[in-house]
């Protein structure tokens, strides 16, 4: 099955102070179509903007992730992103009536709960994702600091922090698919040490921030003139440091603060907009090193939008070799311009051409400078989709596609003898009545030659 987009089956609806600008708003995350994103949109501003969860509208990483669009501005989103996009929701309209989301408990349990509990939606929409296929490597030495990205079939993220602390330590944290981010990531809460709360506050930050929603880390011991000026701060007579931590805190987790940075690294990395299928490594992680990684990323993606899904080795078994294409397809030399069929499943096809010297067509097309008709390679194309086609029917053989239709056909690079074709072909809609709807791109050398839109129509011959 299709690995298809998702919104929330109802809304969901949070109130609560924000972080840093201690304003109380209220935040309605409601279902979204297909192909929406996660887009947040200002009530209380005339006009009511929006603003997309991308890191493309992201303009400030201090003690959270702030995104922008015009008059419209958001703070601190990572976690409710971070818990609509682990728990699955690719597609929802959060309605906000001021400039921060709520804080809560520090964590995003909150979130977690009420998503889980609204239910998803599936939507008659594929995911789209980032595949990773090499190792990406973000450092930044300044903070010491890094993300590495590895290429795998799945997603995963792994987290190690070191502050230098005697409190803290060395703590690591891990997820990954199939595990269960709203009782083990979700419910770990944001944290600051003590030495830098005079710094934020000077900063005009943690306006909203107090000993309810934070861990507050104490390296040191302190003096009662301290406890003093410490109750006074954060509103309240019963301030003890105790074990390392501001009020005896119990701990959710041992590692707590590294689930945490966890937490933060998972919904800074929904603002590439596409899933990652990668497994990543991030120590010291920060939402500017996040951020950053994911505008990196984001130029990739681009970059990779024009290159192979899938990679040829010739070294390797085909799945269909020239024999059996010749038992599914109609097509006989000098027609058959398909050799190797090297991945297959119900919703995409790969395969190579080996384009030679011998081709018949290169004698008029041209003598003195040959080049592979563009119609031919539609062709080839189009018959390496009629093998997705055919590929579940028991008698394939009794078979035949026809064109319907081409559109959006692109032609970006020649193809000369000596070139291996690489089809790509990917169906767009499921075939119904024996209608297939594809995508259709053939590449040489992993650079985009020919790209098309086709419509073909599976018919049983007639006997």
């Amino acid at each position: 099955m299709a690995d298809n987009q998702n919104t929330l089956k109802s809304s969901v609806t949070f109130t609560g102070k924000g972080l840093h600008t201690g304003v109380t708003t209220t935040m309605t995350v409601n279902p979204a179509p297909a192909g929406h994103g996660i887009v947040f949109r200002r009530t209380d501003l005339e006009g009511t903007p929006q603003v997309p969860a991308l890191s493309d509208y992201v303009t400030d990483t201090s003690r959270g992730t702030t995104i922008e669009n015009g008059a419209a501005k958001i703070c601190t989103i990572e976690h409710i992103m971070s818990a609509l996009w682990t728990l699955g929701i690719d597609n929802a309209l959060i309605d906000i009536d001021g400039p921060e989301v709520p804080i809560l408990d520090g964590s995003a349990k909150d979130y977690a709960a009420a998503v889980t509990e609204a239910g998803l939606e599936t939507q008659n929409a594929e995911r789209n994702y980032y595949t990773v296929r090499e190792k990406q490597e973000f450092r930044f030495p300044d903070k010491n600091s890094s993300i590495v990205i590895y290429p795998d079939d799945t997603f995963s993220v792994s987290v190690h922090v070191d502050y230098d602390s005697k409190v803290v330590g060395n703590q690591y944290a891990t997820f990954g698919e199939g595990e269960d981010y709203a009782s083990q990531i979700a419910p770990c809460r944001t944290f600051v040490f003590l030495s830098e709360i005079e710094p934020l506050l000077a900063a005009n930050l943690i306006k909203g921030g107090d000993l309810d929603n934070a861990i507050v880390v104490c390296e040191n011991a302190v003096s009662d003139n301290e406890i003093e000026r410490l109750s006074k701060v954060f509103g309240k007579k019963d301030v003890t440091v105790t074990n390392g931590y501001i009020n005896n805190l119990q701990l959710r987790f041992n590692n707590e603060i590294a689930r945490h940075k966890l937490l933060d690294v998972l919904g800074d990395l929904s603002l590439l907009g596409v899933r990652i299928r990668g497994r990543i490594l991030a120590t010291r992680p920060g939402h500017f090193i996040n951020t950053e990684t994911v505008k990196e990323l984001k130029k990739l993606l681009k970059r990779d939008a024009s290159r192979p899904s899938f990679v040829y080795n010739p070294n390797a078994e085909p799945i269909y070799d020239i024999n059996r294409i010749r038992q599914t397809l109609p097509h006989r030399p000098p027609f058959l311009l398909v050799d190797r069929i090297f991945h297959i499943d119900k919703q995409s096809v790969a395969g190579i051409k080996n384009v030679t010297m011998n081709e018949p067509f290169f004698v008029g097309h041209f003598p003195e400078e040959p080049v592979m008709p563009g119609v031919l390679i539609i062709e080839a194309m189009a018959q390496c989709g009629g093998i997705l086609a055919l590929h579940g029917i028991e008698d394939p053989e009794n078979y035949s596609t026809y064109f319907l239709k081409i559109d959006n056909v692109r032609f970006k690079n020649k193809v000369v003898p000596g070139d291996t074709l690489q089809f790509e072909l990917k169906l767009t809609e499921p075939i119904r009545r024996g209608i297939v709807m594809m995508e259709a791109k053939a590449y040489v050398g992993g650079k985009l030659c020919t790209e098309a839109s086709l419509m073909a129509q599976v018919a049983k011959n007639k006997g």
